[in-house]
C-alpha cells in the first residue's frame, strides 16, 4: 500500500514539473515576441520629416529693360532673361522674362488698345484667363492696382494651381500689358513657395517700374 501510494506521489511531481517548465516557457516566449514586436512596429510607423530643396536667393539688384519697337519698359532683374515669345511670333511685343535659377518664365503680352470696346475684351479675357483656374485654387485675391498712367489688378491665386501670380496693367487708352507667371515643374505650393514669393516681389517691382513708350 505504501508503495502504491509513494508511486502516485512522484507521478503527480513530475506531471506538475513538466507544467511548470512548459507554462514558464510559454511565459518567456510571449514576452520576447512581445518586445521584438513592440520594438518593429516603433521603427515601422515613425513619421519621416518631409524636406525641400534649400534655395540659394541672389540680391535684388535691377537694370532698365526696354525692347526695340515695342511700348513699355521696365525694370529687369539682373539674374532673369528675356526672350521672344516662341509661340506668338505674329505678336511682336510679346516677350517671356526667364528666370533660370528657379525654373519660372513670367509670359508678358502687350496689346494696343484701339477703342473701349477692345479694352472691355481684353479685361474681361485676363479676368477668365484667371478664373479658369478656380477649379484648383483654394482662393484667388485681387490687389487692384491705380496710379496716373497705370491701372489694373494683380491676381495671387492660392493652392496647387498651375499658376499663382497674374496681373494686367493699362493706361486705358492706348496701352495693355497682361503677365503670368508659371513653374515648368509639377506644382507643390509648399515647396515652390519660397521661389513665388522671391519672384513676386520682382513682379510688382516690374508693374511699378512700368512706362509706356
Amino acid at each position: 500500500m505504501l508503495d502504491e501510494i509513494n508511486r502516485d506521489r512522484l507521478i503527480i511531481e513530475k506531471v506538475m514539473k513538466g507544467i511548470n517548465q512548459k507554462s514558464i516557457y510559454a511565459i518567456m516566449n510571449v514576452l520576447f515576441f512581445a518586445i521584438v514586436f513592440n520594438s518593429c512596429s516603433d521603427k515601422a510607423y515613425t513619421p519621416k520629416p518631409r524636406g525641400f530643396q534649400r534655395l540659394e536667393f541672389p540680391a535684388k539688384v535691377y537694370e532698365r529693360y526696354w525692347i526695340k519697337d515695342c511700348h513699355y519698359e521696365f525694370d529687369l532683374p539682373v539674374y532673369a532673361q528675356v526672350e521672344q515669345d516662341p509661340n506668338f511670333k505674329s505678336h511682336e511685343c510679346w516677350y517671356n522674362i526667364q528666370f533660370p535659377q528657379f525654373n519660372a518664365t513670367l509670359h508678358l503680352s502687350y496689346l494696343k488698345v484701339e477703342n473701349r470696346e477692345s479694352l472691355f475684351k481684353m479685361i474681361n479675357d485676363s479676368r477668365e484667363m484667371v478664373f479658369k483656374h478656380i477649379v484648383k485654387a483654394d482662393e484667388i485675391i485681387e490687389n487692384y492696382i491705380s496710379s496716373p498712367d497705370k491701372h489694373g489688378i494683380f491676381y495671387n491665386l492660392q493652392g496647387n494651381t498651375a499658376t499663382n501670380t497674374q496681373f494686367f496693367v493699362t493706361d486705358s487708352t492706348h496701352h495693355f500689358l497682361r503677365g503670368s507667371l508659371y513653374f515648368n515643374a509639377h506644382t507643390n505650393i509648399d515647396s515652390l513657395a519660397p521661389a513665388l514669393s522671391f519672384i513676386d516681389e520682382d513682379v510688382h517691382q516690374l508693374i511699378k517700374g512700368l512706362v509706356w513708350k
